[in-house]
């Protein structure tokens, strides 16, 4: 009982940390229609051989970046609150993720309510030369999902990834 209690707090302390961060990133009209770019990712060698990816705020303050799944790039969206790698179908298709619509039996929460999505497993994600295989992953329709989102099914097979300097620093 006192580690789900001790969880509850941390995910409550979490939660409040990110809807302030999103109050502070909330785009301007004149921002709000202006479409995504990628933003250049600085990759720096860290101290002991360990690999590290830098990802600038964009003129939004989201952390976009690009990385291979399967050898094929992709534009992604750095999202510590999504649980796994979020796809929509468009992306998908490119890499050969045609779910059928039986194959969208996961319900999920979104900022935008509530949706059914495909589950599915990457075999191999590179973002900036940090590889890793056997990623779980959503495809979720393209109405849900304009970005693709780099969720913690990624993230957390990393040594860290924090936020620093205003910077998303990611490292292997």
């Amino acid at each position: 009982m006192r580690i789900i209690m001790i969880f509850a707090a941390f995910m409550i302390g979490l939660g409040t940390i990110m809807a302030q961060m999103a109050d502070r990133m909330t785009a301007t009209p004149a921002l709000a229609s202006t479409p995504l770019r990628k933003a250049a990712p600085a990759e720096t060698p860290a101290p002991s051989g360990l690999r590290s990816l830098s990802i600038p705020r964009d003129s939004r303050g989201h952390f976009l970046t690009e990385g291979r799944i399967d050898g094929q790039r992709i534009g992604f969206m750095v999202d510590t609150g999504a649980s796994v790698i979020a796809l929509n179908e468009t992306s998908a298709a490119r890499f050969g993720l045609r779910p059928s619509r039986g194959d969208y039996n996961a319900t999920v929460t979104t900022a935008n309510g509530t949706i059914k999505a495909a589950r599915t497993q990457l075999a191999m994600v590179d973002v900036g030369g940090l590889v890793v295989r056997d990623v779980d992953a959503m495809v979720l329709p393209d109405e849900a999902l304009s970005e693709n989102l780099l969720g913690l099914s990624f993230l957390s097979k990393l040594k860290r990834f924090e936020f620093a300097n205003g910077q998303m620093v990611l490292e292997q």
